[in-house]
């Protein structure tokens, strides 16, 4: 931890630094070289900067020197533009020199295979010789908008104008497409870094920074990958809930290529896009799909409050956007608040007989500013009212100008205390409307339903700030030396998955609870064990050859007596013979058969990035079909338990439909803990999969009728 530590401590030398070394620095029109000296030198940098070139005496009129060694004073940051093959000798250099950063923008490290990799591992290795913390390699460069620093370390043409957003990028073009949009849509950022193939300084150590810098109110992610998941994890949930920044995160190269391979219902569920999902809302990141929805909700986290629940109002001067504005609000997760009887008779008082008065709020086509004002003031002051989008249409009764100036004058008389967005639908002054709002620290929309998509997700995340907290539960009657057990015999018989009583057996070493069953080896075994559980019972092919029993007609169900146990055992052992011949056959699973209760699926899938994943949904043989479950990374807290439960569309079918029962979903819940606390415990797994988990009544419990559970450790 304390090599990190000085690794983030030196990212002040990166943003911040007194005086910078650009060794790669070109006189050459349309290099990289000399559009980043360029940037650097006339963006008003507030230090000292020094052209490195060994065959040119000066670049831009500064002079030159051959090597980082040889300029005469301290360098904080050196900008490498290099080739690749050359990095790990001027890194050597600015270790000695005493360089505490350095932004490599040099490419043709691993992005273009091994060769790449291997000069990469010795770039990291000088660096960390040095403890010199390094951004990228191949990366777009760095920017600090602060006004004591006006640092622009970017081959880009673009330098935004200061705000209090911060941008991670680990990808240059897309950082450049965003610094483009910033700059056309006058966004303004307080940081910018393209982390390229992040070989030291990763999302991680940046993420610690941002965590104190004062300029940054709201950070904004690109990714492709992540360095260390439970480091994310841990910094990431630390700023969205302890320091309440919000985080905004658009994630690419999602695939479910890697479930092809899944033998489980939940590997094949549980790729990669749904693990970040879960993984995201852990850590309290509000995930959007572009950057224009990345910037436009960034806009809104900028400048408005947060509300505490998605109790939202909107105030129109035309019915058609009312109705349309709702919709997608509505869409967004967002609910129309109900209006008090005091706010409704204010409203009837200043509008007109035709204006509607509930939510949404028409002041009507002929609505003047004052009057749209006064509605809109008074729907703000409503105690049932979290947040507001005011739109407005073009009217000749009204200047556009004129309603952005009543939109700031009503949202600082509310004392700015719930969000207001914007969404003054005129191109003619558009520009000069949004610099009147942007003066009111209101974001103003083209369109009305990006105004609804903001809102909602500042509410959501305002919801995620006020959940109920809750802590990992520990179930202290786990019988974790049985679970041992069962791996190291498991191991050492080479298996990959567990045959279905051996798995019964470990889950229940954990309490999670399993249908009664008997392993048996012949004909007069399956009768006693039938006699024990009573009938009707169902017998089970065991056979390591076999993972879907059903397929090769190895699950006969419903036998009722003794008789039908004879003719069934002789059937089963046919079956599997005649389909599958050469398979090896261990014996016979007779399991009591249950009936009644819902069928449901618990399940873990080990993930590259994230570990265990858990997941929960209705059960049965379509779940891959209907795709109805959620998902969360192990391990869980109880409020995590509870959600996964809630949010799937089958919650309804659970609580009790139509005047049905309600299902025992405190077990459920139960079950899920019991099983995050398992693979938390264990690391061996790579998949387990219950399926189906069938659920009683409330208060009475529920039983796996089935488990696989493969283990991460494959057979030679």
């Amino acid at each position: 931890m304390k090599g990190e530590n000085i690794k983030i401590d030196n990212l002040r030398y990166i943003f911040s630094p007194s005086s910078i070394a650009v060794i790669g620095a070109s006189a050459r029109e349309g290099s990289i070289g000399r559009a980043t000296f360029a940037n650097i030198l006339f963006s008003g940098f507030a230090g000292v900067v020094y052209p490195v070139n060994y065959h040119q005496k000066s670049i831009l009129g500064v002079k030159a020197y051959p090597s980082v060694r040889d300029i005469p004073d301290e360098i904080d940051l050196a900008v490498i533009i290099i080739p690749a093959r050359d990095v790990p000798i001027v890194m050597e250099e600015c270790g000695i020199k005493g360089v505490k950063g350095a932004i490599i923008i040099s490419a043709g490290f691993k992005e273009i295979g091994e060769k790449g990799r291997l000069l990469e591992m010795r770039v990291k290795e000088v660096a960390d010789k040095y403890g010199i913390s390094i951004i990228g390699p191949n990366c777009f460069g760095v920017m600090n908008t602060d006004p004591a620093v006006r640092l622009n370390a970017t081959f880009g043409r673009q330098t935004p104008l200061s705000g209090n957003i911060a941008f991670i990028s680990q990808s240059g073009a897309v950082g450049g497409a965003a610094l483009e949009y910033c700059e056309a849509e006058e966004i303004g950022l307080s940081k910018f870094v393209s982390i390229g193939n992040k070989a030291d300084v990763s999302e991680n150590e940046l993420l610690w920074y941002l965590r104190d810098d004062p300029l940054t109110k709201v950070i904004l992610l690109y990714l492709e990958d992540l360095k260390d998941a439970k480091s994310f994890l841990t910094i990431a949930r630390e700023i969205t809930d302890k320091y309440q920044k919000p985080i905004l995160a658009i994630k690419s190269g999602v695939t479910r290529e890697g479930a092809k391979a899944a033998s489980s219902h939940t590997g094949a569920l549980a790729g990669s896009d749904e693990a970040f999902n879960a993984f995201f809302g852990q850590c309290g990141i509000i995930r959007v799909d572009s950057l224009q929805e990345l910037f436009e909700c960034a806009k809104a986290f900028s400048k408005q409050p947060v509300p505490k629940n998605k109790n939202v109002a909107i105030v129109s001067n035309a019915g058609g956007i009312a109705i349309m504005v709702t919709d997608a609000a509505v869409r967004q997760g967002l609910k129309l608040a109900e209006l008090t009887d005091e706010t409704k008779k204010k409203l009837k008082d200043l509008l007109p007989p035709t204006a509607n008065i509930s939510n949404p709020v028409d002041t009507i086509g002929d609505a003047d500013e004052k009057r749209y004002g006064a509605a809109l003031k008074i729907v703000l002051a409503d105690e049932n009212v979290s947040g507001v989008i005011a739109c407005w249409t073009p009217a000749l009764t009204a200047e556009t100008i004129a309603i952005a100036r009543t939109l700031a004058e009503v949202h600082k008389s509310s004392g700015f205390s719930k969000p207001l967005l914007g969404a003054i639908l005129s191109l003619n002054g558009y520009k000069e409307v949004g610099q009147e709002l942007e003066k009111a620290s209101i974001p103003n929309y083209r369109f009305p339903e990006n105004a609804a998509r903001a809102l909602g997700r500042i509410c959501e995340y305002g919801e995620w700030l006020n959940r109920p907290r809750t802590e990992i539960k520990t179930f202290t009657d786990v019988k974790k030396d049985k679970v041992k057990e069962i791996l190291i015999s498991s191991k050492a018989k080479k298996c990959e998955w567990l045959l279905e009583p051996v798995a019964y057996s470990l889950l229940s070493a954990y309490h999670i609870p399993v249908a009664p069953f008997f392993f048996v080896q012949s004909l007069s075994e399956a009768e006693a064990a039938g006699e024990r559980l009573g009938y009707p019972v169902v017998l089970k092919i065991v056979s390591p050859s076999i993972i879907h029993k059903f397929d090769v007609g190895g699950v006969i169900l419903n036998i009722k007596n003794p008789e039908e146990l004879k003719s069934a055992y002789s059937r089963l052992i046919a079956n599997v013979h005649s389909l599958l011949p050469d398979a090896e056959i261990h014996g016979v699973l007779v399991q009591k058969m249950v009936s009644g209760g819902r069928e449901t699926i618990i399940g873990m899938k080990e993930d590259r990035q994230f570990g265990a994943i858990l997941l929960f949904g209705m059960g049965g043989t379509y779940v891959e079909v209907f795709k109805d479950v959620s998902f969360r990374i192990a391990p869980i807290r109880e409020l995590s338990a509870q959600t996964m439960v809630q949010e799937i569309l089958g919650y309804k079918i659970l609580k009790g439909f139509r005047g049905e029962k309600p299902s025992d979903i405190e077990k459920i819940v139960e079950v899920l803990e019991r099983l995050s606390q398992l693979v938390s415990d264990f690391d061996e797994f790579a998949e387990i999969d219950i399926n189906p988990f069938v659920v009683f009544e409330e208060k009475k419990g529920g039983v796996a009728l089935d488990a696989r559970i493969r283990l991460k450790t494959k057979p030679e």
